[in-house]
């Protein structure tokens, strides 16, 4: 009976020991001024996370177009990948926040996007999260839409972010196809699509400046190997780092525009992306802009 009791008391511990260490997802909301509204988002918090405890690297992630803030956890597997990779060592315990980005491509045109996410999205998080608020320990990433966003924010906000991943950036140099969302979603123009502000909002409108800055962002590109238009345009960027010497690693895999493709790439762009974080340093609990 002793031994019973022994065994069924060290069952109890490590049960209690995996669900108090476990992450977890949260939905959130909060009234985002610049929209005029509640906004929502999704949040990882890492096991072991305490609001009282140090703060921890965060990572504001992107999603596409055709999708929403669940997708990064319902089709792209985060939080097992996440876990894995913390359990492993390969990243530190971090905090990833998801917000829901509609059909904005990030920017302020239909909505203040792009400021709500600054000037909102982020002092939201750093007031009541213990996460980092400097740029060693944030970084920010996106896929399709999600990765327009993200490198938009990353070349004008350098500053801001220590790293970057983008997964099948729809960042078309020229226009984008036919096809594409960009096209037919009232943010590239009023009543139709207007190649002048494409041209304004897009990536090589902001290259210059970026690099007339002394900050350098290392990114994580990818693409799948079918997805044509983007998997040129994602190596043109790489290529286009590389030879600015600015770090950037770039994955082609086999597939299409899909979320198979993106979850399996997702593990490895953790893995980059976090490799710029700094040790964390003493900060002070209220939102900070470097």
């Amino acid at each position: 009976m002793r031994r019973f009791l022994s065994f069924a008391l060290a069952l109890l511990v490590s049960a209690v020991g995996v669900s108090a260490f476990a992450s977890t997802i949260a939905s959130r909301s909060f009234h985002s001024d610049a929209l005029g509204r509640d906004w929502n988002y999704m949040i990882y918090l890492p096991g072991g996370y305490r609001a009282d405890g140090p703060r921890l690297p965060v990572l504001y992630l992107l999603h596409g177009n055709n999708g929403d803030a669940n997708d990064w956890l319902t089709q792209g597997h985060l939080q097992s990948a996440a876990d894995t990779l913390i359990e492993r060592k390969e990243i530190p315990p971090a905090v990833i926040v998801m917000p829901q980005g509609g059909t904005d491509w990030y920017v302020d045109r239909k909505e203040k996007m792009e400021t709500a996410f600054f000037d909102d999205l982020l002092p939201e998080i750093e007031t009541h999260y213990a996460v980092a608020t400097q740029r060693g320990g944030r970084m920010i990433g996106g896929v399709s839409m999600g990765g327009f966003g993200a490198l938009r924010y990353a070349l004008t906000q350098p500053d801001m972010f220590c790293g970057a991943l983008l997964l099948s950036p729809a960042i078309y140099v020229n226009e984008p196809p036919r096809a594409s969302a960009a096209r037919r979603v009232g943010v590239f123009g009023e009543h139709q699509f207007d190649p002048r502000v494409w041209h304004e909002l897009n990536y090589p409108a902001q290259w210059d400046r970026y690099m007339s800055r002394p900050y350098r962002i290392p990114m994580f590109i990818a693409s799948g190997d079918d997805d044509l238009d983007i998997q040129a345009d994602a190596s043109l960027l790489y290529t286009r780092l590389r030879l600015a010497g600015n770090p950037a690693a770039l994955r082609i895999i086999d597939g299409g525009h899909t979320w198979d493709v993106w979850s399996a790439l997702l593990p490895a762009a953790l893995k980059y992306t976090f490799g710029c974080v700094k040790p964390a340093a003493q900060e002070h609990p209220s939102y900070q802009r470097p």
